[in-house]
């Protein structure tokens, strides 16, 4: 297993915590309060949010480039 594919997993995994944790934090009444008001969410739930996204793109890209490569 070459390092890209395990930075890859390890990147995927972490995506995937982070947007575990940007649920969990949309789905409580204080930040649905929020979006119903303001039309957004907080900050730290929007930063989860790109975090998690980020980081499970760059893992899957990084998994691809590792199987792609002879």
């Amino acid at each position: 297993m070459s390092q890209s594919n395990i930075i890859g997993i390890i990147a995927l995994a972490l995506g995937t915590v982070l947007l575990f944790f940007a649920w969990r934090a949309s789905t409580t009444p204080v930040e649905q309060l929020s979006e119903v008001l303001t039309g957004r969410y907080t900050g730290n739930t929007m930063w989860y949010l790109l975090s998690g996204v980020v980081s499970v793109v760059l893992g899957v890209a990084l998994l691809v480039r590792g199987t792609l490569r002879p």
